[in-house]
């Protein structure tokens, strides 16, 4: 520090609580060590001298010291006028390190949606003659179109490895085209994100249940003919790969976001009307009749159904007159229902994602999850073998493995 220290007051009161501090076990160290530099001034010596005794540079034991003296007249105010609690709390506040905002996220919710829906889309119609993205041509692609984002193909590798995003992989087509056709394409994807954000809190504060709901049909009974080969040392697991086929059937997932647990799953081999219907009253019956909601789910005709309104509206006690399906009132179309469902003012609240955006829901990472870890590879003898199996899986993932996926409320992607 150029020029003259700052000179440092202490009275016998301020002198007793930094003693305190200094000599506690559970002082925070790094109040420990300023408040030994308070006393150290104190008594005399020179900042090259503390500078050795609590090993800290130059810059920082001046600027402690000018903390100190700028503040002293208030800490005597509060000394005189508060008493001692007061001024241990000024102290201790004083000696802190400064609040910080920390960095603002460097990718928000929407340019994450964005560049997924980039990945999802064929490279041709950016004009590049490929048939597939890597991971540095989408960073570049990014830059291009968005003014001032700037990403590294290893950033963009990761954040789709999270989302669970592989271009390379045809299946995993999810391009949307209601994102140059739908005027609210962006608001519904920033809706989707700020109920992801907002669930934990809501939940614990309020007792709200966001939960993500879809259909996974073509569940397929398989049989191999001959039993696995275990893993042995030099040698990975053998899959027969002739098999029998037992029929199929389909689960209704619902995922609770801000515990991360499957709620009251649903094995059926049809996903009609009643289906759904029976699941989301299943969801409501756990949940409580009386609770609030947040449904996340895609745009199939049987989520805005004239049986789902009329469930809904009676739930929430609407006594006005919903009108005749195809007619008028609210059940005269899909939109009409949609828009019903949709209301954010009902305590049961449909949140609909953008057609073809299946990434935005959360229960298809953890679809990805059973098939990884139970459908891919294990052998089942009957439609019933694979229901039993999965509602086990279920139980064990809720006691085991079930925790919140991170959206992007961290300034981070989605990962489990």
């Amino acid at each position: 520090m150029s020029g003259k220290a700052a000179k440092v007051q202490v009275t016998e009161k301020q002198k007793a609580l930094l003693d305190e501090f200094v000599a506690a076990r559970s002082t925070p160290v790094g109040l420990q060590t300023r408040s030994r530099i308070i006393l150290l001034a104190h008594q005399g010596n020179n900042n090259e001298a503390i500078e050795q005794m609590v090993g800290l540079g130059h810059d920082a034991v001046g600027t402690w010291r000018r903390r100190w003296r700028d503040n002293w007249a208030r800490l005597i105010s509060i000394e005189c006028g508060e008493g001692i609690p007061a001024l241990k709390k000024a102290i201790m506040e004083l000696l802190s390190d400064i609040k910080r905002s920390g960095r603002p996220p460097r990718i928000t919710p929407a340019q994450q949606a964005e560049l997924a829906a980039k990945a999802c889309e064929d490279p041709q119609d950016s004009g590049r003659p490929i048939s597939q993205w890597s991971s540095d041509e989408l960073a570049d692609e990014m830059s291009r179109i968005s003014n001032g984002f700037a990403i590294s193909g290893g950033w963009v590798r990761r954040i789709l490895a999270r989302m669970d995003i592989r271009p390379h992989h045809h299946q995993y087509w999810l391009f949307s085209k209601d994102k140059t056709k739908d005027p609210m394409f962006d608001w519904k994807v920033t809706a989707i994100c700020n109920a992801y954000s907002e669930a934990i809190d809501l939940y614990h504060r309020q007792g709200v249940h966001t939960i993500c709901v879809d259909e996974m049909t073509g569940i397929q009974a398989l049989e191999r003919i001959a039993r696995d080969l275990p893993v042995r040392p030099g040698s990975v697991a053998r899959l027969e790969y002739e098999y029998k086929r037992h029929g199929t059937t389909g689960l209704f997932g619902n995922l609770h976001v801000a515990t991360g647990k499957i709620w009251s799953p649903l094995l059926r081999k049809t996903r009609g009307e009643i289906d759904m219907l029976e699941n989301i009253n299943n969801l409501i019956c756990e949940g409580g009749e009386d609770a609030s909601y947040r449904f996340i789910m895609d745009n199939l005709n049987t989520h805005c159904s004239e049986t789902m309104v009329q469930m809904i509206a009676g739930i929430i006690g609407y006594t006005e007159d919903l009108g005749v399906k195809g007619k008028s009132g609210i059940l005269q179309s899909t939109a009409s229902r949609r828009e019903f469902l949709s209301d954010p003012t009902h305590r049961i609240q449909f949140i609909f994602t953008p057609r073809h955006c299946s990434w935005l829901n959360q229960i298809e990472i953890w679809f990805g999850t059973l098939r990884r870890k139970l459908l891919r590879r294990m052998s089942f003898t009957s439609t019933d073998h694979v229901e039993d199996m999965i509602i086990a899986f279920i139980d064990y993932y809720n006691k085991t493995l079930a925790k919140p996926y991170q959206w992007t409320y961290r300034g981070t992607v989605l990962a489990a």
